[in-house]
C-alpha cells in the first residue's frame, strides 16, 4: 500500500510529512496550528485532536501506515511553522521527550527580524519567566528560568535581517523574547513585535532537527524547505556551499527531507 507524502485531515488540509522511521514522522507544521492536548477544544485549530480524529477514524495516510497512536513530542508555538516530530508509540515518545527534556536535540529556526542587526553572532541568555497580568506572554526575569538561545546573522537588507536561532534551552516563546531583547523584534509578531497590517504569519520556521535515534543509536537530521520563507521576506535563496549550510533551495542538502525515505545515518 503506498503511503502518502501528506497527512491528510478530514477538512481538507494536507500537512507536508517530511522524515520517517519506525518510532516517528516529522512533519512541516502550519502556522496556526496549535500544540495542545486534545481535551483543549476552545480552537478549531487543535493539530493533536484532529490527527488523533485522522488516526481514530482510519483516514488512508494513517491506515496505509498501519497507525494507532500519534503524539507531538515536543511543541511549536501556534504561529511558527515548521519541523514537529510526532511520535508513533508510547515507548517512542518516552525515549524521544528524555531526549528534549535532557538538551540532546539540535534545534535550528530562521528569523526575519526588524532592523539591521549590527552584531555577525551573539549569545542571550537573559533568563525567562511569565508577565504578570498576561496570560501565555513572557519576559525577560531575573527570576525567571534559565534560557541560552545563540544567534548567527545570515542576510541583512534595508530594515530588516535574516536570523538563524540555535536554542539550548525551550522557554515558552523563547526566540522570540530573546530577539525582542536584542531590540530586534520577529516580524509581525503581534505579542513582542509589531502585528502586521495585512495579517502576515509570523516570521519564524523551524528548520531542523538532529537527534540520535535512542533505538537505533544512529544520528538523525531532519529538514524542512527554507526557500519559499527567505525569498517571501525579501531575502536571497542562496545555495550552499555544503550540505549543511543553513541557505538552500532545497531544504537539505544531503540530509534534504524532500522524500519520506529514512535519511538516519
Amino acid at each position: 500500500m503506498a503511503k502518502p507524502l501528506n497527512i491528510e485531515l478530514p477538512n481538507g488540509v494536507q500537512i507536508p510529512i517530511v522524515y520517517e522511521d519506525h518510532a516517528v514522522l516529522a512533519v512541516d507544521k502550519p502556522a496556526g496550528w496549535m500544540c495542545a492536548p486534545p481535551s483543549w477544544q476552545q480552537t478549531g485549530r487543535n493539530l493533536q485532536a484532529a490527527l488523533e480524529s485522522s488516526v481514530n477514524h482510519g483516514d488512508y495516510w494513517a491506515k496505509s501506515r498501519n497507525l494507532r497512536y500519534l503524539r507531538f513530542v515536543h511543541r511549536l508555538d501556534s504561529d511558527t511553522s515548521g519541523i514537529l516530530l510526532l511520535a508513533k508509540s508510547a515507548g517512542a515518545l518516552e525515549a524521544l521527550s528524555e531526549l528534549f527534556q535532557t538538551r540532546n536535540v539540535e534545534k535550528v529556526y530562521l528569523a526575519a527580524v526588524d532592523g539591521s542587526v549590527a552584531a555577525d553572532e551573539w549569545v542571550c541568555s537573559e533568563p525567562i519567566g511569565p508577565m504578570k497580568g498576561r496570560k501565555g506572554v513572557m519576559q525577560v526575569d531575573a527570576a525567571g528560568g534559565d534560557a541560552e538561545t545563540r544567534f548567527k546573522v545570515l542576510q541583512r537588507i534595508k530594515g530588516r535581517s535574516l536570523v538563524e536561532a540555535r536554542p539550548l534551552t525551550g522557554r515558552t516563546h523563547q526566540i522570540r523574547v530573546h530577539l525582542r531583547a536584542a531590540g530586534h523584534p520577529v516580524l509581525h509578531d503581534p505579542i513582542y513585535g509589531k502585528a502586521s497590517e495585512k495579517k502576515e504569519k509570523l516570521a519564524l520556521r523551524a528548520t531542523k532537527l538532529v537527534y540520535r535515534d535512542p533505538f537505533r543509536k544512529k544520528q538523525v537530521c531532519v529538514r524542512a524547505k527554507v526557500a519559499k520563507f527567505i525569498s517571501g521576506h525579501g531575502f536571497e535563496v542562496r545555495r550552499p556551499k555544503n550540505a549543511s549550510a543553513s541557505l538552500n533551495r532545497r531544504g537539505g542538502g544531503e540530509d534534504s527531507s524532500s522524500g519520506l525515505k529514512d535519511r538516519s545515518r
